[in-house]
């Protein structure tokens, strides 16, 4: 009987092990929306990691949360830390890597607590007419196995923060 349930025990383990290493441990997520402000405008605004204290859900999940921030903001170098003990914020960086004058930003997140991963973003501002443009944040991401059996469901959970993120810049740069 226990050498019976001790089977069963293994190959569960063997067949979640499989099916983890079958499964991408790469992801990219994107989330895009249209701002009734010049291009200039709205990337002048991006660019600065400042100003994610008023769009950004996550920057704005701790209000107790320490920020700190290294170098001249909107400029390649420039880094935006946090340190919080809510578990949800935790602790870590970001830090931009490069710059394309007007039209994309690009960062290097490095996450310390609640858990240690280093992605990448990267935000391009694109113009639809002389008043309005699209903003699109994408995350690129690294899971290693097993931890990436969660991606499906870190995706859907990313997603919807960045489209929070998104709705709310709209609303500060629209107003």
């Amino acid at each position: 009987m226990l050498v019976n349930i001790l089977i069963i025990v293994g190959s569960l383990i063997a067949l979640i092990l499989i099916v983890a290493l079958l499964m991408p441990k790469e992801y990219t997520i994107s989330s895009s929306i249209n701002i009734k402000r010049s291009q200039a405008d709205v990337f002048n605004y991006v660019v600065n990691l400042r100003n994610q204290q008023y769009f950004s859900k996550w920057v704005m999940a701790d209000p107790n949360a320490e920020l700190t921030y290294k170098g001249t903001d909107g400029t390649v170098g420039f880094i935006a830390g946090w340190n919080s003990k809510d578990k949800n914020v935790g602790v870590g960086e970001q830090e931009i890597t490069s710059i394309i004058p007007g039209e994309r930003y690009d960062v290097e997140l490095r996450f310390v607590k609640p858990f240690k991963a280093t992605n990448h973003a990267f935000t391009t501002v694109k113009s639809i007419s002389g008043n309005e443009c699209e903003v699109t944040t994408t995350f690129l991401a690294k899971t290693p196995v097993p931890m990436n059996l969660m991606v499906p469901m870190l995706k859907k959970m990313l997603l919807k923060d960045m489209n929070t993120n998104s709705a709310n810049l709209k609303k500060v740069l629209e107003a």
